[in-house]
């Protein structure tokens, strides 16, 4: 079994009021009005959307609303709620953006624009003869500058304007199989993960920069083999690699100053918040799966002091998240708060387990759908 097609999730957080130092894309707004016309239902100021990937092919990704201060219900099917329509096959991404939410659905190949409220605004679809080169399937996305930027299977990188959803540039032949993607100094940094060829999987090395003033290829980084998540905290970007021939989940810090390349250790999820990197190392034996249980630990980086923390963030931990397979980290950078999502893919419904920013446990609650994969916070 190819991993890589099982567990194809990722991470990826912005929110309204986070500046680009703190999330995995630039995020800015010139009004805090927020646009909730054609909502079916009333929502609280404060709120938190969850993507979830679903199993692909089976066209049940969805979005679940939450109310992180227990004065509006959770509501399961969200997107069905609020367009009454199916949200797709395989949610990829969600970011927010000048108030709005954009998603990236891979099995689907689109892009679509919600107003704070999840009523869709705009959608790109991929199929177009203008589009011919980027049917690969669209990944991750970061924001700036009136512009959405998303990687694609196929080696491309589109530019598209954030209100239209129309692709205005994109930079094609730019390596394979594309997945992560962050901003950091306005430039963007992308990763490589894999090509195949005669039928074999071949994990490639690169992190590719891309400058965003001329929207060119600046530089390539050397990284450990089939990288794919990215994050940006702090003037530096955090990269792990889903090294599987050895290692495994290499977690690596790229400095933008110099685009130096450190490794760290190991995750196989992280999140950022208030100068630390959250980390979670999930391992589970797929050859046996769901017999086989899962090992979770939890440590954290400091990003000013460069030293890591072996000692778990979290406590009183319940103890099935202990031997779960998780798929998913976000800090709320409102009040720092920590999102764990766990899966058990197709089986059943994951769940998700908050905890404050002092690792107190909150709550636990169904995430209304398969594999939760990220999470964007309005207050």
């Amino acid at each position: 079994m190819n991993v890589k097609h099982f567990f194809s999730n990722t991470f990826c957080l912005l929110a309204l009021s986070v500046l680009t130092s703190l999330s995995f894309s630039a995020c800015s707004s010139d009004d805090d009005s927020w646009d909730d016309s054609g909502s079916t239902v009333t929502l609280p100021d404060s709120r938190v959307y969850i993507l979830n990937e679903g199993t692909m092919g089976s066209n049940n990704s969805n979005i679940e609303f939450y109310a992180p201060n227990g004065d509006a219900d959770i509501i399961s099917n969200f997107f069905y709620t609020q367009n009454s329509a199916k949200l797709g096959d395989t949610g990829q991404d969600m970011i927010t953006y000048n108030n709005d939410i954009y998603v990236s659905v891979n099995g689907s190949n689109y892009i679509n624009r919600l107003n704070a409220a999840g009523v869709e605004q705009a959608r790109h679809l991929f199929n177009s003869d203008s589009d011919s080169d980027m049917t690969g399937g669209i990944r991750y996305l970061a924001a700036k500058g009136g512009y959405i930027y998303a990687s694609l299977y196929g080696g491309v990188i589109a530019k598209i304007n954030a209100k239209t959803l129309e692709v205005e540039d994109k930079l094609t032949g730019i390596g394979n199989n594309l997945e992560g993607i962050t901003i950091c100094n306005n430039n963007l940094y992308v990763a490589n993960s894999y090509k195949i060829e005669n039928g074999s999987y071949i994990y490639m090395t690169d992190v590719f920069v891309i400058d965003l003033n001329t929207f060119t290829l600046t530089d390539t980084l050397t990284v450990t083999q089939n990288p794919n998540k990215l994050i940006t905290a702090d003037n530096k970007v955090f990269l792990i690699s889903w090294d599987y021939s050895a290692e495994s989940y290499v977690l690596q810090m790229i400095d933008p100053s110099n685009n130096n390349v450190t490794r760290l250790g190991y995750a196989t999820n992280m999140a950022a918040g208030d100068g630390i990197v959250y980390l979670i190392d999930s391992r589970t034996d797929y050859s046996n799966w769901p017999e086989t249980s899962t090992i979770n630990a939890f440590s954290s980086y400091n990003i000013s002091t460069g030293e890591m923390n072996s000692s778990s963030y979290l406590q009183n931990i319940p103890s099935e998240l202990s031997s779960t397979s998780i798929s998913m980290i976000q800090v709320n950078p409102n009040n720092g708060d920590i999102y764990i999502g766990t899966t058990f893919y197709s089986n059943s419904n994951g769940n998700i387990y908050r905890f404050t920013k002092n690792g107190a446990f909150v709550e636990k609650f169904d995430c209304g759908g398969q594999t939760p994969t990220q999470a964007v916070f309005l207050n």
